[in-house]
C-alpha cells in the first residue's frame, strides 16, 4: 500500500499541509523510498524516480534529502502531538481521557504506518537543528501523556510509582505499532487502538 493511499478509519492520507502538488509528489515519494529503503540508502534520484520527475525538479521544491525528512517529520510530530492534546483536554475520568489517547495514537501508527515508521525512526538522520526542533515535539507528546497519568495518580484513578518510566513505556507500545502492523494482519487499526487502550489501563492499574 502506497503512503497516499494508507488509511486510518478509511481517511485519505492527504499531506494537506504540503503545496504545490509537485512538492506534496516528492514528499510522498520520500516518504515511501524513506520507508522501504532507509534514510541513508534513498537518493534524490530514488526519490525523484518514485514522483515520476526528474532530481533536477526536486531541488525546485527542496534544497536537500534532508529537508524532506525534516518536512515529514515536524508534519507527523505535529500530528501525533495534536492527537494525544485533543484526548488530553476532553471531558472525563483520566482512564477515559488516557484510553481515547492510546487507541488515537495506535490507529494513527497502524493507519499511516509508512509515514509513522520514518517519523518515529529515522530522527537520527537529521542535522543537530532540524533535530532539536523533532525532540522538543517530542518532550510534548511525552508531556501530554506523563500529564493525564498524573491526573490519575492524583484522583486515585491509577497506582503507578513511576509516572516518566510508566509514560516511556507507554508511547514505546503504541509507537511500535508502526514497525509491526499490516493490513494482512488480524486486527484492523480500530481493533488494536482498542486492544492497546486495555492493555494501557491495565498498565497503570485502573480501577
Amino acid at each position: 500500500m502506497s503512503t497516499a493511499e494508507e488509511t486510518a478509519g478509511g481517511e485519505m492520507e492527504p499531506w494537506e499541509e504540503v503545496t504545490p502538488d509537485a512538492a506534496r509528489r516528492l514528499l510522498v515519494a520520500a516518504v515511501e523510498a524513506f520507508a522501504e529503503r532507509g534514510y541513508h540508502a534513498t537518493t534524490t534520484r530514488d526519490i525523484a524516480g518514485r514522483a515520476g520527475m526528474s532530481p533536477a525538479a526536486l531541488y525546485i521544491h527542496y534544497k536537500t534529502k534532508e529537508e524532506l525528512l525534516h518536512r515529514i517529520s515536524r508534519i507527523g510530530h505535529d500530528k501525533a502531538l495534536d492527537i494525544l492534546r485533543t484526548a488530553a483536554r476532553r471531558e472525563g475520568s483520566a482512564a477515559e481521557r488516557l484510553a481515547d489517547a492510546v487507541s488515537s495514537f495506535v490507529r494513527w501508527h497502524a493507519g499511516r504506518r509508512t509515514t509513522a515508521r520514518v517519523v518515529q525512526y529515522e530522527l537520527d538522520a537529521l542535522g543537530p537543528e532540524a533535530r532539536a526542533e523533532i525532540v522538543a515535539l517530542r518532550r510534548q507528546v511525552d508531556a501530554e501523556v506523563r500529564g493525564i497519568i498524573e491526573d490519575g495518580v492524583a484522583a486515585g484513578e491509577f497506582d503507578v510509582l513511576d509516572v516518566q518510566g510508566t509514560t516511556l513505556a507507554v508511547l514505546s507500545l503504541c509507537i511500535d505499532v508502526a514497525r509491526w502492523f499490516t493490513v494482512d494482519g488480524p486486527r484492523t487499526p480500530e481493533e488494536v487502538g482498542v486492544l492497546y487502550a486495555d492493555l494501557v489501563l491495565r498498565m497503570v492499574g485502573a480501577a
